[in-house]
């Protein structure tokens, strides 16, 4: 006996009844007796779950997943919850069935990171374990609560920022075209073109994954091009590491031959020279979010939203400057300081 089915017998919410097994306020007297009549008549048990939740990742590898943690431990803490952390690993094979392990746990919540498939929800709903997507890379479902960014608004912010430097040769390194966040941030760097009145060209915007290799051979690429571009946006703070490494490869310095903008704003980017001018993803506090709505819904609470997205900002830093005077920019110099690291 589930408590979905006793809320579907009474004609309630999942909430409603739990808030009735809870022995909680905010349920009606006539629709308390109903639904105690249904548990004592079925002998539903609460199933005594452990004071724990548990943060899912596909793989952990670098700052960006660190910041989520620092989230995801700063609520958990203060509500005296404990924190299990999954990491599927680079494939999931199928065979190993990686929702199982949590499945048995049994965890008040889950804070997904890793993008599950609709058997991996379905697995989790069957057995009441509420759950928030973190940053979805792809469209979800009606109905499936999640936390992400303004992403299209950042990418667009980027851009305007080096068009009211003065740039006009603006190129972008874009991701992978299947991830939703990389989609938009391209999409804003669009429309920031288009109010410029200028147009994208194909040739400014090679796709890369969002690693500082892929961000180093795609910047090579356009800094190799008969007519460079004097700015590049990358859509991630790694892409924009190897922009750097890149530049100082052909002798080019950052900001006076190349203006860079990265996207995530990682603890890194304060340590490169020139500090990394980049687009503040409000990673740490998104994952306080997520976890206080997930550990909501465990609770039984209907939250007024399911859905939200964090405002990002632009924080400007020594990586962007004026393009330099038509003609005054050789296309090789002596590297100044530390450029990429």
């Amino acid at each position: 006996m589930t408590i979905s089915y006793i809320a579907e017998t009474a004609g309630v919410s999942i909430p409603t009844v739990s808030k009735v097994v809870n022995g909680r306020s905010g349920v009606a007297a006539d629709t308390r007796a109903r639904v105690e009549a249904l548990i004592s008549e079925y002998g539903y048990r609460r199933t005594n779950r452990k004071n724990v939740m548990e943060l899912v990742f596909s793989e952990l590898e670098d700052m960006w997943g660190m910041e989520i943690i620092r989230g995801v431990e700063r609520v958990a803490r203060q509500q005296r919850v404990g924190v299990v952390l999954t990491e599927f690993g680079p494939s999931l094979d199928p065979v190993d069935h990686p929702m199982e392990d949590t499945l048995a746990r049994r965890p008040a919540c889950v804070v997904t990171v890793a993008q599950l498939s609709k058997e991996q929800r379905d697995q989790l709903q069957a057995k009441e374990i509420p759950f928030v997507v973190f940053d979805p890379t792809s469209e979800l479902p009606d109905g499936v609560p999640f936390v992400g960014a303004t992403n299209w608004a950042g990418g667009r912010s980027a851009t305007r920022h080096l068009i009211e430097l003065g740039h006009r040769r603006i190129a972008m390194i874009a991701g992978p075209d299947e991830i939703l966040c990389c989609r938009a941030r391209l999409d804003g760097y669009r429309s920031a073109l288009e109010a410029a009145g200028l147009s994208m060209l194909p040739e400014l915007v090679p796709r890369a994954n969002l690693t500082r290799e892929d961000g180093r051979v795609a910047a090579l690429g356009l800094l190799s091009l008969h007519e460079r571009p004097t700015a590049i946006f990358a859509c991630n703070d790694p892409q924009a590491l190897g922009v750097y490494q890149a530049a100082r490869e052909l002798g080019l310095r950052i900001p006076a031959d190349l203006s860079v903008v990265g996207f995530d704003d990682l603890p890194v980017a304060t340590l490169v020279d020139p500090p990394l001018t980049t687009v503040h993803q409000p990673l740490a506090e998104m994952a306080a979010v997520a976890t206080e709505l997930a550990l909501a819904l465990g609770r039984g609470e209907e939250p007024s939203r399911i859905g939200l997205e964090l405002a990002t900002t632009l924080t400007v830093r020594e990586s962007t400057a004026r393009p330099a005077p038509t003609g005054s920019s050789s296309r090789r110099h002596k590297p100044e300081g530390r450029q990429a690291t």
